[in-house]
């Protein structure tokens, strides 16, 4: 008499198959999780530091509330241009908008452009408009520095770079802050954004 199959048997291979899927789609998650953030757009950032080098010379060199409404203008603009930049990359590459490195980049840099905000407000309330380029610089630093955690090794080293700008424009004569302000967010993103697409594709 033959013995009669287990039914633990007969389900072998398709038991097998649903372990290996399963295993794929940990492994795909992990390395999703895990993977630098390469959808950082080159060219919005060159057009971000192409804007902000026009910012510097309609503000001016004396920071005061006509100054303040420039570069809160073009922040606002490069907020747009990067956001919209960074989502035509990642939609190109197939790669989902909001999970993964890009997710974790964005909230990295969520808590420091709040800051920033309130910042601008109680500073400008209190006319000390001579702060505002080392706060800005400083922020947006820590942020790409928070953020380059998750991302390509340009991006903190870009963080790094901007929080030096920020410390030279806190501590050393107000005057040099507007010009700090048009080396960072204009000098920084143009060399930056270069270096982003000549090595990751745009």
């Amino acid at each position: 008499m033959s013995p009669t199959p287990s039914a633990p048997a007969e389900r072998t291979p398709a038991a097998l198959h649903e372990r290996a899927l399963a295993d794929l789609k940990y492994i795909r998650r992990t390395m999703e999780g895990a993977a630098a953030f390469t959808t950082l757009s080159g060219a919005g950032l060159v057009a971000i530091g192409l804007s902000a080098l026009g910012a510097g010379v309609l503000a001016g060199s004396s920071p005061g509330p006509a100054w303040l409404r420039v570069w809160v203008a073009d922040a606002a603009l490069a907020i747009v241009v990067g956001v919209l930049a960074t989502l035509r990359k990642t939609g190109a590459a197939g790669l989902p908008i909001l999970s993964g490195p890009l997710r974790k980049f964005g909230l990295a840099l969520a808590a420091p452009s709040l800051a920033g905000a309130v910042l601008t407000v109680a500073l400008a309330q209190q006319g000390s408009y001579a702060l505002l380029p080392g706060v800005w610089l400083l922020l947006y630093g820590s942020g790409l520095l928070a953020g380059g955690t998750f991302s390509i090794r340009l991006v903190p080293v870009m963080g790094a770079c901007f929080m030096a700008l920020g410390v030279a424009a806190a501590l050393l004569p107000a005057a040099l802050g507007p010009a700090a302000m048009v080396t960072g967010f204009g000098g920084l993103h143009l060399l930056f954004g270069a270096l982003v697409v000549r090595g990751h594709g745009g």
